[in-house]
């Protein structure tokens, strides 16, 4: 019998292994295509979710280095201001004690036992570092004549250290004002030099030489100096 006579039954019995063999080809094919399309989505969904997570990341890291900029910005400028406020209080301090230095110094022209040698002294200092054989000096009023009472002294002290006799005029019109505390001015006669010698004048001297003696005694030693200034 041709085989297009064959009962349906027997031909669907004899491609039923055909039919099962495709079908389960199929099944695999659709299993492997499932799979590999997994992996693919899963590669690509992990690429995302990495991409996002560094996009995070990045935007929280860079957050952060904003906040510690910050953060150390307003660290430091509130250092620094605590800093120089500290410096401004002590200079302030320290202004103080010379403030009191100086109040102080008319103490010392008060005592006549005292005042009279050291006056002597400031007269010499002066004439000493000019070296003039001409010199117009200044003085306070209340000073002109104890001055003129001990200037020859003075004078003669002068020209031994120097072998040259010096001529000191005082200046009887142009007295130093009521903030000298004591001590004179010397010039010369043309007024190109000029030296002070006034108590004021020496305790400015005095102070640069011992503040940071004067410092330690109000501040304490400072760690950072091995040695005074």
């Amino acid at each position: 019998m041709p085989i297009h006579e064959e009962m349906p039954g027997l031909v669907l019995e004899r491609l039923a292994p055909m039919i099962a063999y495709i079908d389960q080809e199929s099944d695999e094919k659709v299993d492997e295509i499932q799979v590999r399309t997994d992996e693919e989505a899963k590669l690509e969904i992990n690429k995302v979710v990495k991409q996002q997570t560094e996009k995070i990341a990045e935007f929280y890291a860079r957050k952060f280095r904003q906040v510690d900029i910050q953060h150390k910005v307003h660290t430091s400028n509130t250092a620094n201001h605590a800093r120089i406020e500290c410096l401004k209080e002590r200079e302030r301090l320290t202004n103080e004690v010379l403030d009191g230095a100086r109040q102080d110094l008319s103490m010392i022209s008060a005592d006549k036992n005292r005042y009279p040698h050291i006056l002597k002294g400031l007269i010499m200092q002066g004439l000493l570092q000019l070296l003039e054989k001409e010199v117009i000096l200044r003085c306070r009023k209340e000073d002109e004549s104890l001055i003129e009472n001990i200037l020859q002294d003075i004078l003669d002290e002068q020209e031994k250290i120097c072998d040259f006799k010096t001529v000191v005029k005082i200046d009887n019109e142009n007295f130093l004002g009521n903030n000298c505390s004591g001590g004179v001015e010397l010039r010369t006669e043309s007024g190109k030099i000029a030296v002070k010698s006034t108590l004021e004048s020496r305790l400015e001297l005095i102070a640069g030489q011992i503040m940071p003696q004067i410092r330690t005694a109000l501040f304490g030693q400072n760690p950072n100096r091995a040695f005074f200034e």
